[in-house]
Order: C-alpha cells, then sequence, then structure tokens
C-alpha cells in the first residue's frame, strides 16, 4: 500500500510504483494518490485530489473528508493485509495510517520526510517507533533520525534527476502562444486548490504591476499536475493580462521564463534546479500563520533552496509580506539588474550536486523490497 495526500507527493509515489513494477512485476499495488499513481498502476482506493490542504484552518474544513479517507484505508489494512506501508510525506494523516499499520505487524517506509527540522521537532521520536525506515530527500535530514534510533537513507531528490528540459525557450513559447522575443515571468501559485484561492490572486495583481513597469513583459503559468486548470478560471476573467496556461509543461515553461514568482513548495525546487531566478512567496489562513509562529523555532527560511544554501538565494515574503507591491517590486530587481541574476544562477547551479543520491546508498525501491522480503511469514 502506497499513501500519497498531494500533487508532489503523488509524482514522488507514482515514480516509486513504476520502478517497483519494474523489479517485482507480479507486485500489486493499492493505496491513496492521484492521477499520476493511478497512472503508474497503483489501484487507488482513495483519491486524494480533494484531500491536499495544508494549515489548521483547512484541515479543520476538510476534517469529515480526511477521516473518511484514514478509515478506508485503515480497514484495508486489517482487510488486504499489504506486506508494506509506504508512507509519502502528509504527516498529520500517515502518522495515524502508520499506527494502525504497526498494530497490524505490517512494516512501515517512510518516504519523504515531514519537515521536523522546521516545526514539531518532538515528533522524531514517535515516528521512530511507529517507522521501521526512513527514506529522506534532503541529507542534512539524516543526522536527525539517527539520532533517535531510526533506519534511515539518503536516497537522492527524484528532481534532481526529472528536472530536465525537452525543448528549447522558443519552442516551449510558441507552444503556448506567447512571443520568444518578449521577457516572460512564470507564475506558479501551488498545487493545491488551498493555495490556489490564496495565492494565485496576488501572483495576478503582481503581474498588472510588472506590466505598469514594463508593458511588453508576458506571463506563463504552469498548471500543477493533477489540478484542472478550469479552477483558475474565475480569477484569470478578472485579469486581462498577456499570460498563458502551460498544462502538463511545468519544467518547460519554467526553462522558458526570465524569471518566477513561485509559491514555496517543491515548485521552488523545479525553479532552482532549472536555474531560473526566482521570488518565493507563501500565505496562509491568518489562525495558521500565527500557531506557525509559535511552533516554528529556529528556521529562517522556508523555500528550499534558500534552506539547503543555508543563506537567503532567492527573496521570500511571508503572509502580510506577501504583497504586490513588494513582489512585484523583488521582481523587477531580476529583471532589470543583470548582475544579480548572474549571482543567483551561480548559486543555484549548486542545487543539482546537493541532491543527487551518493552511488554507495540504496534507492527507496530496492529498500522497500528489502522490508517486503523481510515480512513475517515471507
Amino acid at each position: 500500500m502506497i499513501v500519497a495526500g498531494e500533487a508532489s507527493g503523488d509524482q514522488h509515489a507514482a515514480r516509486l510504483a513504476r520502478r517497483l513494477h519494474r523489479r517485482a512485476p507480479g507486485l500489486e499495488l493499492i493505496g491513496m494518490g492521484g492521477s499520476a499513481m493511478r497512472a503508474a498502476g497503483v489501484r487507488l482506493l482513495v483519491d486524494s485530489t480533494e484531500l491536499a490542504v495544508v494549515g489548521v484552518v483547512e484541515v479543520l474544513r476538510h476534517y469529515p473528508r480526511l477521516r473518511t479517507a484514514l478509515r478506508r484505508l485503515q480497514q484495508a489494512l486489517r482487510t488486504d493485509r499489504p506486506g508494506l506501508l509506504v508512507l509519502v510525506d502528509y504527516p498529520d494523516f500517515n502518522l495515524r495510517l502508520a499506527r494502525a499499520a504497526k498494530a497490524l505487524g505490517i512494516p512501515v517506509l517512510y518516504y519523504v520526510s515531514p519537515q521536523v527540522w522546521a516545526w514539531r521537532k518532538g515528533r522524531v521520536h514517535s515516528i521512530a517507533r511507529l517507522v521501521d525506515h526512513m527514506a529522506v530527500l534532503f541529507p542534512f535530514e539524516v543526522d536527525i533520525y539517527r539520532q533517535a534510533g531510526l533506519p534511515v537513507t539518503f536516497t537522492g531528490h527524484p528532481l534532481a534527476e526529472t528536472v530536465q528540459p525537452t525543448a528549447p525557450r522558443q519552442a516551449t513559447l510558441e507552444r503556448w502562444g506567447l512571443d520568444p522575443g518578449r521577457r516572460t515571468v512564470a507564475l506558479l501559485p501551488g498545487s493545491r486548490r488551498s493555495e490556489i484561492r490564496r495565492l494565485l490572486e496576488p501572483a495576478l495583481q503582481t503581474a498588472e504591476r510588472l506590466l505598469e513597469r514594463d508593458p511588453s513583459l508576458q506571463f506563463i503559468l504552469p498548471v500543477a499536475p493533477g489540478l484542472d486548470a478550469r479552477l483558475l478560471t474565475p480569477w484569470l476573467d478578472r485579469h486581462a493580462l498577456p499570460l498563458a496556461l502551460a498544462v502538463d509543461d511545468t519544467v518547460n515553461a519554467v526553462a522558458a521564463a526570465d524569471a518566477a514568482l513561485t509559491a514555496s513548495g517543491t515548485a521552488t525546487l523545479v525553479v532552482g534546479l532549472l536555474g531560473t531566478p526566482l521570488v518565493v512567496y507563501y500565505k496562509v489562513a491568518p489562525l495558521t500563520y500565527l500557531l506557525g509562529r509559535l511552533l516554528v523555532r529556529g528556521v529562517r527560511h522556508i523555500g528550499m533552496v534558500n534552506v539547503l544554501a543555508g543563506r537567503e538565494i532567492a527573496p521570500e515574503f511571508i503572509q502580510y509580506q506577501a504583497r504586490p507591491r513588494r513582489l512585484a517590486a523583488a521582481l523587477w530587481g531580476l529583471l532589470a539588474e543583470p548582475d544579480r541574476v548572474r549571482r543567483m544562477r551561480s548559486e543555484l547551479a549548486a542545487l543539482r550536486q546537493q541532491l543527487q543520491r551518493p552511488a554507495q546508498n540504496p534507492d527507496v525501491e530496492e529498500i522497500a523490497l528489502r522490508l517486503l522480503n523481510r515480512r513475517p511469514g515471507h
């Protein structure tokens, strides 16, 4: 059973599913996820499309759906008795599922660590009690789990292998009806519906302010996998922008852009690995933000390009700072200052090597098969 709760997790889980099928063709995969996992041959017991939410307020609003999904998967653990449970990120939901698996004697592999280094650090000890092996995407996470006595492996970040443009800039822009001769800004307001509701409007207002500075600018908005482009229509209809939606073409769209406004999350790594200069922003419900301020300690940055670098490579604007005027000013600096762009591109170039799996480390599918083959009675 493989369980993922949002678009980026769906992609990671789908990649794992494909590789498991190649190594063990007879393996049956069931679980929770989205379109990518379904296409990879996972029989979905729960479609996660409606469940990708961030923040206390947002979770409370979706609690009945989350509870129903959790009960459906707990029942499947009891009746189907999978030989292994693989959990992909989505910690508050998945750790409850891990507890049920542990009670049934089903081994648990956690792939994509909860951000225990950022908030609720005490969770690492409960995770160690519930999980048999942790496969992490970032090298600095290894020591956190090792110190808690949990077997852990840095398996490399899949994006370090997969984020490569497949089309030149001109072809990409022409494909989406844009002019290759004009400077282009990518807008990435997130992959969750809750993010679209909070982050798309300020992105579009930022685009309007940039157009006041340079009317020749154009914009491209990559539509995240699993997100219905029609959901964006109410916001796009309110803004008459020279903007194109790039559906299922995020990497090429970002690579073709001169700068990007990027919601904090996996997208910052995609943009960073492509070397596109970026500004990071994020907003949540006010109550969620206040609680977050209380819970998050010792973390100076939220954008992963900055976390990995240990300093601010890309400007960050969080909550009340994420105003269109300030976002536009930061983006304009990237468009108008070539020396600054060269420095940022140089710093971003180090990301790929940091995120590649060391040759001596097993990959996540090898760890999964080892755990599966060690299950009781096998």
